[in-house]
């Protein structure tokens, strides 16, 4: 995952694993966990470009802040956590859902809960 660039935040999920990790399931229409030192506040609108794991398309994506957290611990790093929103936020946490099917919520390490 990268960080901000130029006001535009890239966000590369590389394997499984970290969609895992970044995908938030809980969020009504799905979420997404970005690693990230950047100042948010809870509610702020957000755009990233994000991809998938074996996809090089980037997604352009909109959601709203509803997790942030101040600082990492442990394996959970610095970040926050958009709600999807729009037509592409529905296909991004489709095809998460298709990448992750088969995967039981208990065996999923997550950067959130």
């Amino acid at each position: 995952m990268q960080p901000r660039m130029g006001g535009l935040i890239q966000v590369i999920i590389p394997d499984r694993d970290t969609l895992q990790a970044s995908y938030m399931p809980f969020v009504q229409g799905g979420g997404l966990f970005v690693p990230s030192t950047q100042h948010v506040k809870m509610g702020e609108e957000i755009f990233l470009l994000a991809t998938l794991p074996e996809q090089s398309q980037k997604i352009p994506l909109t959601g709203k802040v509803v997790w942030i957290s101040q600082k990492q611990s442990g394996k959970k790093p610095q970040g926050f956590g958009i709600q999807l929103s729009g037509e592409k936020g529905m296909y991004y946490k489709n095809e998460a859902e298709r990448l992750l099917a088969g995967v039981k919520a208990s065996e999923r390490n997550s950067f959130t809960m």
